[in-house]
């Protein structure tokens, strides 16, 4: 009896810890393969690289507390999730942007060559743009991301954003017509942009002010965020003369070798920016009609840490 009971019981454990296993599997199986695109979801609302994967991490628990089997969608389902979670976090953080010191840029986000050639991605992650959606609100911003970047359906927003499809049509509408207002103009090819920048930072280490004047738009801006840690400038600098002589004052009185290292950030071309030899800084670069019409230089430990130890993100 009891060697009966005990294989019977076992057999029950057994054949309940394979459900439980295969379960799991499948949970993960979605959950990776998803990855990231929720990832750039959460990145795209929330500015911030580190905060993105908490999202995910929260997304995870919640996930896998679901049968995945009985999810007719998972991609819709997993995003959804990720979506409330960013959704909570981003209104979470709205007082410390506020607090913030001086000027506030999104954390650098390393991305693969590729995101660049798909024009329509490269775009949505750039830093022109993500300080274009910082003007949305949580819930505008969300729709827009949702909508506009991975055309999503308006009512599988609907459930992300706790509103109606209808409600959700007019959000995706105004913020829309916010965005085409302040959205940067077209970008140039990913081999114009790389020419352009090539040239920047031969001039930027030779400390040619005529060179630099020569591939500085006139109205070029510069905005540096240095989050109250390290030494920025407090509001952008604009005007090509004021930017050239920015850096090469700055780096004339401190007596600082620039050397700068090429890479891509946020789908565009960027600079790893090293002060005799130790890493300082990131700066993208923003290029049209094959000049550098905008320079945002993240000075910010805090925002440094992935673009030195992560590799690079294809971001679908």
């Amino acid at each position: 009896m009891n060697t009966g009971a005990g294989t019977g019981a076992g057999t029950g454990a057994g054949a309940g810890a394979d459900t439980g296993d295969r379960a799991t599997d499948s949970a993960t199986e979605a959950f990776v393969a998803h990855r990231n695109l929720l990832f750039t979801v959460a990145y795209e609302m929330l500015g911030s690289a580190a905060d993105a994967e908490d999202v995910l991490q929260e997304t995870w628990l919640r996930w896998i507390e679901v049968d995945p089997e009985g999810v007719r969608d998972r991609r819709a389902y997993l995003v959804r999730i990720t979506t409330r979670q960013a959704l909570n976090r981003l209104r979470a953080t709205s007082r410390r942007r506020e607090a913030y010191v001086g000027q506030w840029l999104p954390e650098p986000l390393l991305t693969a060559p590729d995101v660049a050639e798909d024009v329509e991605l490269a775009e949505s992650v750039s830093m022109a743009m993500m300080l274009v959606l910082e003007t949305l609100s949580p819930t505008e911003r969300a729709v827009f991301v949702l909508r506009e970047v991975f055309d999503v359906a308006y009512d599988e927003i609907a459930a992300a954003v706790g509103k109606s499809p209808a409600a959700v049509r007019q959000i995706a509408h105004r913020a829309r017509l916010h965005v085409d207002a302040r959205r940067p103009r077209r970008v140039v090819s990913p081999r114009e942009a790389r020419a352009a920048t090539e040239s920047f930072r031969r001039a930027l280490e030779t400390r040619d002010l005529q060179g630099l004047l020569d591939v500085l738009a006139p109205d070029v801006v510069l905005v540096s965020d240095g989050g109250g840690v390290k030494r920025a400038a407090v509001r952008p600098v604009v005007g090509a003369d004021k930017v050239a002589r920015f850096y090469l004052g700055g780096s004339r009185r401190a007596g600082f070798t620039v050397t700068c290292e090429p890479t891509e950030v946020n789908g565009s071309p960027a600079l790893a920016v090293l002060l005799d030899g130790e890493f300082d800084g990131v700066m993208t670069i923003r290029v049209e009609n094959a000049r550098v019409t905008a320079l945002y230089y993240v000075r910010n430990p805090e925002k440094l840490s992935r673009v030195t130890s992560e590799t690079p993100l294809t971001l679908r």
